[in-house]
């Protein structure tokens, strides 16, 4: 497998009236051609943030990638000039942004939306666009393609907005496919609708796959490797068996444990994890989950702990991780 993209060290930080927020504090990770990374954490942990600085489209001011290298086939992008980036953008790496219903224009047809790209980066006439347009609208699945490519946002589902933002995503046949939050607000049907067609475009065109969600049950389907994030850090990283079956690190298991099961009475209390994230500006000093994390001890509190590789291939960053077995005993976290 050759390795599509590696992020190195990444650094965004938002300068604003209230402090420097840094939404992405060292973060590091590498794709390959047909793999799928799902990217897990809570919301403002720094997911989206993390994509946005791989496509560059992070605003500045107030935003600013303050450190780290993101290499594209083996170039730095960090150093690309703005004409370079709008070449890879939609034509190399193609996302799939959150909510389509405020990412696709209201006063653009379907049609001419999927077109932009396809003339911009492939040199096709309007005609030819066209013809492109609709390919891509059946090939992610929309019936009547020749009827939904005159039609608006408004006029379609939201699976369906869904789907123009995937055929959007891949008309130029990108290498790499970064889909941010791309089953949120959908009912469950339409979400394992969108999944195996992920999975089916994956195989078909060989695309290396970003997949950022909320949801463990859309990483365990899809995924190959797992990077749980928390507060702007990587917490913990490994392939979907090591995440799932063999956690090692305390905010990772509490997400595992939060996961409503099916077995037993079904009437227990749901697992929670206390508190709520600390806000960007007011990381704590250690351990950035050391606020919540109910085994923290002082150590915890005042440094920072570094990611240890347990196991080939899987790391965490714990200053307790060689009694992660027993806390799992301790709060009884029962098998995925």
């Amino acid at each position: 497998m050759s390795k599509l993209l590696e992020v190195k060290n990444l650094k965004t930080y938002f300068f604003t009236d209230d402090g420097v927020a840094k939404a992405v504090d060292d973060v590091s990770f590498s794709l390959e051609k047909g793999e799928t990374l799902g990217i897990v954490g809570e919301s403002g942990c720094g997911k989206s943030v993390t994509a946005l600085s791989i496509m560059r489209l992070i605003a500045e001011p107030p935003g600013k990638i303050v450190g780290g290298e993101i290499y594209f086939k083996g170039k730095n992008v960090i150093n690309f000039s703005e004409k370079e980036m709008q070449e890879l953008r939609g034509n190399d790496i193609g996302m799939i942004f959150q909510e389509p219903m405020t990412s696709l224009n209201p006063v653009f047809t379907c049609g001419d939306q999927i077109e932009e790209a396809v003339i911009l980066h492939q040199k096709l006439s309007k005609e030819q666009a066209k013809v492109k347009a609709i390919e891509m609208l059946n090939l992610v699945g929309i019936p009547a393609p020749e009827q939904r490519y005159n039609e608006y946002p408004h006029q379609l589902s939201g699976g369906m907005r869904q789907r123009i933002m995937i055929a959007m995503a891949l008309c130029c046949n990108p290498e790499i496919l970064i889909a941010d939050e791309p089953t949120t607000a959908l009912d469950v049907t339409v979400q394992a609708q969108i999944l195996e067609l992920i999975k089916k475009l994956q195989t078909d065109l060989g695309m290396g796959v970003i997949i950022i969600t909320h949801d463990l049950g859309v990483i365990a389907e899809i995924s190959d490797k797992v990077s749980v994030m928390y507060a702007s850090k990587v917490a913990e990283f490994g392939t979907a068996d090591q995440i799932f079956y063999n956690s090692k690190h305390p905010y990772t298991i509490g997400l595992l444990n939060s996961i409503p099961k099916l077995t037993g009475s079904g009437h227990g209390k749901l697992a929670t994890i206390e508190g709520s994230v600390p806000a960007p500006t007011n990381y704590p000093k250690g351990c950035h989950f050391c606020t919540r994390c109910i085994f923290a001890i002082e150590k915890c509190w005042n440094e920072q702990p570094p990611l240890v590789e347990i196991e080939k291939g899987h790391i965490s960053a714990c200053w307790r991780v060689s009694e992660i077995d027993k806390f799992k005993e301790m709060l009884q976290v029962p098998a995925v």
